[in-house]
């Protein structure tokens, strides 16, 4: 029995393993291996934010396990996600005569590997790539499926492709030096997985708050392991975002994205502005009669309760309607609304009333 396995994603580009666990860097390597990447040499990319402590650990293990690795360190945030950061990998790529035979880590947030897998799909038409997640967001959402992207100004990841990682590797070890903020913005996407398809696990997080939150014990190892596996799963049933399925992973997404790019990118972390979208889209499930007004307030309750805002203050309404307008998932010029039936279950809605939407923000705003 593999004791660290969350799942395996099974993909048109081949299928490949999410592993889990706390204080697992030794099994590295082994993973790599299981992953057919017999190619010893590697090119490490990783956050700065991990330099020196975080990236010297993993090197070592690699280092002591066979491997030849190559390292850059870069600055990835939501401001840098654009063309220029993508084009200081590929100039680092060709200058280190990068075949495509070896393959690229990816270690750091959502950003990085978005970025650094968009950089792999590319670069001599695709090389292999891993991620190691080192954020609580890309460790629940961001690393699994094979989304890769950049920014334009006029949207967020308007430039992307589906690229599948060969590997996913998550030790919870490695998001001990995050600041709490960040941390805590993570939880917003594992809730979601939580909200939007499994009302077990959102008991667990309601009842077992204190032996998860800190995320410094086998028990939330294990919580994060079924929050994965659901993002797995999905990703295996709809690997293109053809159906509705896979849309539901955006469950507050459409709002948090045009409050992210409005806001510049520098107000809210991810996990905080998707929290606020998650309660804009509860108040519009309650007012198409999907939902009562308890739901709403118990989605409210948890969000708290994991230190995630849900409220908005000093945003345009209009500015958020407008930015909705260029969400990815749109559909003959309408929002393709992810909204609840209940917790624990989802569904797609297109007829969504702009007054209903503009009520909905309302209610939300400081």
């Amino acid at each position: 029995m593999d004791k660290y396995l969350a799942s395996t994603v099974n993909t048109s580009q081949g299928d490949y393993r999410v592993i889990v666990g706390k204080s697992i860097l030794s099994e590295l390597g082994k993973e790599l291996e299981k992953a057919n990447l017999k190619n010893k040499k590697c090119f490490f990319i990783s956050d700065k934010s991990m330099f020196p402590k975080q990236t010297k650990k993993v090197h070592e293990v690699l280092e002591s396990q066979g491997f030849i690795t190559n390292s850059l360190s870069l600055e990835f945030s939501e401001e840098l996600k654009n063309y220029n950061t993508v084009s200081k990998i590929y100039n680092w790529l060709a200058e280190m005569k990068v075949e495509r035979k070896d393959f690229l880590i990816s270690m750091g947030g959502g950003v990085a590997g978005d970025i650094i897998g968009f950089a792999a799909s590319t670069y001599l038409r695709g090389i292999p790539f891993v991620q190691i997640p080192t954020t609580l967001a890309s460790m629940t959402d961001a690393a699994i499926g094979g989304k890769v992207a950049f920014n334009l100004p006029e949207g967020k990841n308007l430039v992307g492709s589906f690229f599948q990682p060969k590997l996913v590797f998550e030790d919870l070890d490695l998001l001990i030096t995050l600041p709490e903020r960040e941390k805590t913005s993570g939880w917003a996407e594992a809730i979601k997985h939580a909200l939007i398809q499994d009302i077990e696990l959102y008991k667990e997080f309601e009842e077992n708050y204190n032996k998860i939150y800190k995320l410094d014990n086998d028990y939330s190892a294990e919580i994060l392991k079924r929050s994965v596996a659901i993002k797995a799963k999905i990703v295996s049933n709809d690997e293109f975002e053809r159906g509705d399925e896979r849309i539901k992973l955006n469950y507050g997404h459409t709002v948090g994205h045009a409050i992210e790019k409005i806001s510049n990118y520098n107000q809210y972390l991810h996990g905080e502005a998707v929290s606020i979208g998650m309660m804009v889209a509860a108040n519009i499930s309650m007012r198409k009669g999907l939902i009562a007004r308890e739901v709403v307030d118990q989605q409210e309750k948890i969000l708290l309760k994991y230190n995630l805002p849900v409220r908005l203050k000093d945003i345009e309404i209009n500015s958020i309607l407008e930015a909705i307008k260029m969400d990815k998932k749109n559909s003959n010029g309408r929002v393709k609304w992810v909204l609840l039936n209940s917790l624990g279950n989802a569904m797609i809605s297109q007829d969504v009333d702009e007054k209903i939407i503009i009520d909905s923000i309302k209610e939300i705003q400081i």
